[in-house]
């Protein structure tokens, strides 16, 4: 069909066209390849702006196994009481409850999923304190547990992103047994001491003997692989009141 001077063209192709679109609102746009980097400052700020609204100073990052049960077999159920007990403790005495003028200090932090992360965010809910959980989308094992604080639980695409929240403010990290992706956080976090990276931050690793048989740590000193002032970077506890002992002993602060 002809179209005259008298008689435009419809508009509906212009407005309906995928480039008319706000591109705050272009999901298609926001998505793609090039939009990587504000896709990646997008999950820096979000967070970042939620954790500012409720006071959080520092935290307490506890990484441990997401197939841990309270009533698993082995050492598990004893691995998921003490992470409980623990969340519990540092949230009743590290600062967590406090919202004045200093801030929330020493709150617990998770990976935001069940197991040794949910006992963690667990004590806390006891204690009557907040927790967050960095949560990060996976095909299996990574769903929300209950005891989180909803307006503190995220979903980070970006496992980068979401390891840069997890170490950002903590004050002190606690490692309880797991596998491939417990391994992953604690060698990166230790990489980070071992190259000044980041500011002196007490590391500590429940039970002993877990860790002692996954890694031979004195082995990786004797070849020269580390230095063996890096053994002095982390040390090991295996009851709630021993992780917060050796916490304390190695630079964490409470705040009254």
């Amino acid at each position: 069909m002809s179209h005259t001077a008298s008689s435009p063209p419809d508009v509906a192709r212009q407005l309906n066209s995928p480039s008319y679109r706000l591109a705050a609102l272009d999901q298609d746009f926001l998505l793609g390849d090039s939009m990587r980097g504000v896709r990646f400052l997008l999950e820096f700020a979000k967070a970042e702006e939620a954790l500012r609204a409720w006071g959080v100073v520092s935290t307490i990052v506890v990484f441990g196994s997401a197939r841990v049960a309270p009533d698993g077999p082995g050492r598990q159920a004893h691995w998921y009481e003490t992470a409980r007990r623990f969340g519990r403790l540092a949230s009743e005495v590290g600062g967590a409850l406090l919202n004045g003028r200093e801030g929330r200090h020493n709150v617990i932090a998770t990976g935001g999923g069940p197991g040794v992360m949910e006992a963690a965010n667990r004590g806390a809910y006891e204690a009557g304190a907040p927790s967050i959980g960095f949560n990060i989308t996976l095909p299996h094992e990574q769903v929300p547990n209950p005891y989180s604080t909803p307006e503190l639980t995220f979903q980070f695409h970006y496992f980068a992103m979401r390891k840069m929240h997890l170490a950002m403010r903590a004050s002190g990290l606690v490692i309880f047994p797991g596998g491939f992706g417990t391994l992953d956080e604690l060698f990166e976090l230790l990489t980070l001491r071992q190259t000044q990276k980041s500011p002196p931050i007490p590391i500590v690793l429940c039970d002993p003997d877990y860790w002692r048989r996954v890694i031979n740590f004195d082995a990786l000193a004797e070849q020269g692989m580390i230095s063996p002032q890096d053994l002095e970077l982390f040390g090991f506890a295996e009851t709630a009141e021993d992780i917060w002992a050796s916490l304390e002993a190695r630079g964490l602060h409470a705040v009254d």
